[in-house]
């Protein structure tokens, strides 16, 4: 029973008025920002981060938290009724809930997503429940090399495993890295790169980057972008689903918490790739395959739910490792930092209350989501209505007055401004900010946790192989980064053995779908 008592006690901390108000609170902007298309989570928790100064750590968290996982379903509703995904993870949505809704069947489709998000959120945080203090134990015999080696890991992952071109991430990677090494060298005092400009001696701050690259950088790319007219929402009616649609989607239900959960856990994972591995998973399951894209109740059910499953499991890395699993965790990394708190092993035992009302936070918020999300769609519509010109000038504002706020400083908004720019060229010529910002914030650790391992080992890098968990670690970063070359290598391989009259199948064409960061 005394195990048991820290997580009671979290219940306590979420119970707290204010603590519920700023969970209640988070879900709502998460919704909304969700309805928003390419806004997204990241740029708005980038956007709030100054505003979180004032406000108790597990209070700061617990909204922010419930903005990543609220967001999840707001996306979903302009994916059934406009066809308009408006969070990266609700894309795959799109192909058969708009569907649905042409049906007249918008109701059943929004109805089957909010409780396949409310169950698979559910899972997850029953998993993180009991996984995170495992994994936290575990991660106590970490030192200085195995913080490295996973650092090298998860920098790799998110730049290898995340959608997009891949040598484009691992060049915002590497850009990533290089801005980290801005300022005061740690061991020895000396300055890099800070070219005589007495602003960068203590290095560039997180959340000027962030609030450019995600904030400033999305705004402007969604501008140019977002020039044609909304289309006029389906009817919604009929928004319970009936008996024999629940039985037909239990299955999709199940099979997306558990995928989800642990994609989730991956560094670059995360919602976006979970909903579409579950897609996949339950068209490649159907009997008729063909009612994929046509209006399968599977295709709605499956992504919804393995996209909040994976929004909650991605806490685990984050919260009990220090490493964040996707570009939204490093984001909350960074406001975890800003108030003091150290993400990592030591977290469960030194702040209780923090970890564990963040982690019972959730229990509530999907309540709230499931509570609400029906009746506030008639809301969340007319908000579609509202022109990105107006829009996007009061975001605008808003981002410059917090980053000034940060310090009083107008070296912020000036670096706001940079790094917007930077972030709206990153859209424009595909490469993502996402991989740049995880680099950024891991580089720091990678570069501090190698040259205290390099002091152990008296300079002998061979002292990484010689530890278990860090060898075991880097034997996965060497797989990870040898894959593709050999899947490459095999695929030219299979070209040239082609019969120069088979000439290969030309793959089917598909249409493009930006994400948001």
């Amino acid at each position: 029973m005394e195990s048991l008592q820290p997580v009671l006690d979290g219940f306590t901390v979420v119970l707290e008025p204010t603590n519920l108000l700023y969970c209640l609170l988070g879900v709502v902007i998460g919704m909304l920002i969700g309805v928003l298309p390419g806004l997204g989570p990241a740029a708005t928790i980038a956007i709030l981060l100054p505003l979180t100064y004032g406000i108790e750590p597990v209070t700061a968290i617990i909204m922010l938290a419930g903005i990543f996982y609220g967001a999840q379903y707001g996306g979903t509703i302009t994916s059934v009724l406009l066809r308009l995904p408006g969070e990266a993870s609700s894309v795959v949505t799109v192909f058969d809930g708009y569907m649905l809704a042409k049906q007249g069947r918008a109701g059943t489709a929004l109805g089957i997503a909010a409780i396949g998000s409310f169950v698979g959120g559910t899972v997850a945080i029953v998993g993180l429940t009991f996984l995170a203090p495992v994994v936290a134990g575990f991660a106590l015999d970490f030192g200085p090399p195995e913080y490295a080696a996973l650092a090298l890991l998860g920098i790799l992952l998110v730049a290898t495993i995340s959608s997009g071109d891949k040598s484009k991430a691992l060049i915002a990677a590497c850009f990533g890295l290089l801005l980290a090494t801005v300022g005061r060298d740690a061991f020895t005092n000396t300055e890099r790169f800070t070219f005589g400009n007495l602003n960068l001696a203590d290095g560039i701050d997180f959340v000027p980057v962030a609030m450019g690259l995600f904030g400033l950088g999305e705004i402007l790319h969604n501008l140019e972008e977002r020039h044609r007219a909304v289309k006029a929402p389906s009817r919604v009616s009929n928004v319970w689903p009936s008996r024999a649609d629940l039985k037909q989607s239990s299955g999709a239900i199940g099979r997306g918490s558990v995928l989800g959960f642990f994609l989730g856990i991956l560094p670059g994972g995360g919602a976006t790739i979970s909903s579409m591995a579950a897609y996949a998973m339950e068209k490649k399951r159907a009997k008729r395959p063909e009612r994929f894209g046509r209006g399968a109740i599977e295709g709605v059910a499956g992504p919804e739910t393995a996209n909040n499953a994976a929004a909650t499991s991605s806490f685990i890395p984050l919260l009990t490792l220090g490493i964040p699993a996707n570009a939204t965790m490093a984001l909350m990394f960074g406001a975890l930092l800003i108030q003091g708190v150290t993400p990592g092993p030591q977290l469960v035992e030194q702040d209780p209350e923090l970890f564990w009302g963040v982690v019972n936070s959730m229990y509530i918020g999907n309540i709230l989501l499931l509570i609400m999300s029906i009746p506030l769609i008639g809301v969340f519509v007319r908000i579609l209505r509202v022109r990105a010109a107006v829009l996007a000038p009061i975001t605008v504002l808003i981002t410059m007055l917090g980053a000034y706020t940060i310090n009083n400083s107008m070296f912020d908004v000036a670096l706001v401004v940079v790094f917007g720019a930077v972030g709206y060229l990153m859209k424009k010529f595909g490469f993502e900010p996402g991989p740049l910002v995880l680099a950024f914030v891991l580089g720091s650790l990678l570069e501090s946790n190698v040259r205290r391992s390099l002091l152990v080992f008296q300079g002998d890098v061979t002292g990484f192989l010689g530890r278990p968990i860090s060898a075991t670690l880097l034997l996965l970063f060497v797989a990870v980064a040898v894959l593709p070359l050999v899947q490459s290598a095999l695929r030219r391989r299979r070209d040239t053995g082609t019969p120069s009259g088979d000439a290969p199948a030309e793959p089917a064409d598909r249409t493009p779908v930006k994400e948001n960061a």
